[in-house]
């Protein structure tokens, strides 16, 4: 039978529920949107006419939650991407957000730039691992105006074939976005058919929901564009030190841009994906290290599967900030019980330093974490086959199987989970090897993945298409506000 994980019991989880509702009711969430205000009010929440707060009435909440579809698909410019939520699958997200690269071979850490970026989106479409992309290095004076805004997604359009999630920060970007869109698949409806990209919206930790990121969805609303709602309450900093009240308030806070997002389009496709944390106590920062991050990843898809919604649960990182013994124990032991909860999307390989820092070397070994993780989540086959009932009699007492016909069927039948990184032989032969290294082992992957990858281009037409928006951008050229 398939592995299974419980972090919160059922009445662990009605509570959550339950409680979440009477804080919405009686405490409410600053909504800083005028518009979203608007929304909300005509969906039925309370609005205060002379400030931002909002109060959610329990039948809106359960409206909202049923309006949202249970199943869905997450496409991509490749017409070949079908990522099925709900369906029992769990999709790896790449970590993103870096504005540090590592440089394994000298361990020197330096500001990323566009070579690094395009290291790491080129990597991402690559490994067929990795599912969804979320942009792994983050330049300086990349998306500070329309220019740069619009010549960074014709880049990742040109670089990247598979589902990607991200967000625009304003009005403005948003319709330069939805003209590129409609550009690269074809028209508004191909758009909607193949969810190709997903609006990670993020209120702010403690219940506030704001203007910008809010406004910049809104002007996106009728291409039913799926939305990540992704929380991120910071325990014992923006949360209760408490993880169950940790999860009671991201829990809260989903639950009410849930409501604004059926508000403004019923029926929008909806990703629950509080990113619950910790804060580091001895210093006060995010790290991702604590070994509570996996708990909280865990609960996150609990709270999921009881509302029937799509999951996306992260997985914290490291404490340290260069690959090794640390870096290794904190990221296996916060990935199991995330993995093992199983989401439709799981997040988090390639960083360090609180998701500042990339490292391609840790991307793979993280990868491969996942994969060790998966093998876990299948659990112990038990079908008839497997007993192996005639086989337990044939051989003799004092004897062994290695050598029956029934082993080497499972070496290649998925009863071991064999790697293709790191060293397994004997301690001679490793010597013999010269002492080989993973993270050299990983570069040279990375290499190789690169050196044979072939991206699928753009269409001449849509370049030059692209090409003229960017051209009309570069005379807009406005800081953002």
């Amino acid at each position: 039978m398939e592995t299974s994980v419980q972090v919160l019991s059922v009445e662990e989880r009605q509570q959550v529920h339950e409680r979440s509702l009477k804080l919405l009711a009686q405490e409410g969430v600053r909504v800083d949107s005028l518009e979203g205000r608007r929304l909300l009010g005509e969906a039925g929440a309370q609005v205060e006419l002379d400030n931002t707060l909002v109060r959610f009435p329990r039948g809106l909440v359960e409206q909202a939650l049923a309006l949202a579809p249970r199943s869905f698909s997450l496409g991509g410019r490749n017409p070949q991407v079908e990522l099925r939520m709900n369906a029992g699958e769990c999709y790896l997200c790449a970590d993103g957000g870096g504005v540090m690269i590592l440089e394994a071979a000298s361990g020197e850490r330096r500001a990323g730039d566009y070579a690094d970026w395009l290291l790491g989106t080129r990597l991402v479409d690559a490994l067929d691992d990795i599912a969804v992309y979320w942009s792994m290095v983050e330049p300086e004076q990349v998306r500070l105006n329309s220019r740069e805004f619009v010549s960074y997604w014709r880049k990742l359009f040109r670089h990247c074939s598979k589902h990607i999630q991200d967000s625009t920060q304003s009005v403005e970007e948003t319709r330069w976005l939805l003209e590129m869109l409609q550009v690269v698949f074809g028209s508004k409806e191909e758009v909607r058919r193949r969810h190709p990209i997903s609006f990670t919206l993020c209120p702010f930790s403690p219940r506030v929901i704001e203007a910008g990121y809010t406004d910049a969805y809104l002007a996106a609303v009728g291409w039913d564009i799926p939305v990540v709602i992704m929380t991120m309450p910071l325990m014992g900093m923006t949360s209760p030190a408490s993880l169950i009240a940790t999860i009671v308030q991201g829990n809260c806070e989903a639950l009410a841009a849930l409501c604004l997002v059926q508000a403004s389009a019923p029926g929008t496709p909806v990703i629950y994906a509080p990113a619950l944390s910790v804060i580091e106590p001895r210093s006060g920062r995010y790290t991702g290290g604590a070994v509570e991050h996996g708990l909280l990843g865990a609960a996150v898809t609990e709270m999921a599967r009881y509302y029937g919604l799509p999951a996306e649960a992260c997985t914290g990182g490291s404490d340290h900030h260069l690959p090794g013994i640390q870096a290794a124990l904190e990221r296996a032991i916060n990935w199991v019980l995330p993995a093992l909860a199983w989401p439709d999307i799981l997040v988090g390989p390639g960083m360090f330093s609180g998701s500042t820092v990339f490292s391609p070397e840790q991307l793979l070994l993280d990868i491969e974490v996942f994969r060790r993780c998966k093998r876990l989540s299948q659990g112990i086959e038990s079908t008839p086959e497997h007993w192996m009932d005639k086989v337990l009699g044939q051989v003799p007492p004092g004897g062994n199987f290695i050598g029956h016909r029934s082993t080497r069927r499972a070496m290649h039948s998925g009863e071991w989970y064999l790697s293709g990184y790191g060293f397994h032989g004997s301690y001679e032969q490793y010597l013999e090897a010269g002492k080989p290294d993973v993270m050299d082992e990983m570069r040279q992957h990375i290499q190789q993945l690169l050196a044979g990858h072939q991206g699928l281009a753009l269409d001449e037409t849509v370049e030059a298409e692209l090409e003229r928006i960017e051209s009309r951008a570069r005379t807009t050229g406005r800081e953002r506000r």
